[in-house]
């Protein structure tokens, strides 16, 4: 959604929107600690990505200096409703589905807070910014590698 000079609102189609999350992140605008990109190029539809989220360093935690590996997928009403997301990474987090890896949309702040004018960056780094929660933080992690 964005504003015209004339104060008018206009609501950004789904691909476009896409479109301008794919080129920030290709050219590396944004949160480093995070990573996210299309599975297959040629997905006119911008559907299916792939994304990566380093673990907090420095910061005492389980997750530290780990890489925890997402899979993302931006169904047809995005961005009026969240992306799903699902580890691939084994993780143990309040917000995550323990048997499938999916991330709660209820549990996740981002996610339950969505509008429109948020994106997967956004998401992603709601997720990392959990793994540093008192109810996160301390939580025993699979050992590192270990998939769903």
């Amino acid at each position: 959604m964005k504003k015209t000079p004339a104060g008018e609102v206009v609501i950004v189609p789904r691909n476009f929107k896409l479109l301008e999350e794919l080129e920030r992140s290709e050219k590396g605008h944004g949160d480093m600690a995070i990573s996210f990109g299309l599975v297959d190029t040629s997905d006119t539809f911008l559907s299916d990505w792939n994304g990566g989220i380093l673990g907090p360093p420095g910061v005492r935690t389980q997750y530290a200096d780990r890489f925890y590996e997402v899979r993302i997928h931006c169904p047809d009403i995005y961005p009026a409703s969240p992306p799903n997301i699902r580890f691939v990474s084994k993780i143990n987090m309040n917000c995550v589905d323990s048997k499938t890896g999916v991330v709660s949309d209820k549990k996740l702040p981002a996610m339950r807070n969505w509008n429109r004018n948020m994106g997967i960056e956004q998401v992603l780094q709601s997720i990392r910014m959990e793994m540093c929660s008192d109810a996160n933080r301390r939580l025993r992690q699979p050992a590192d590698g270990t998939t769903f």
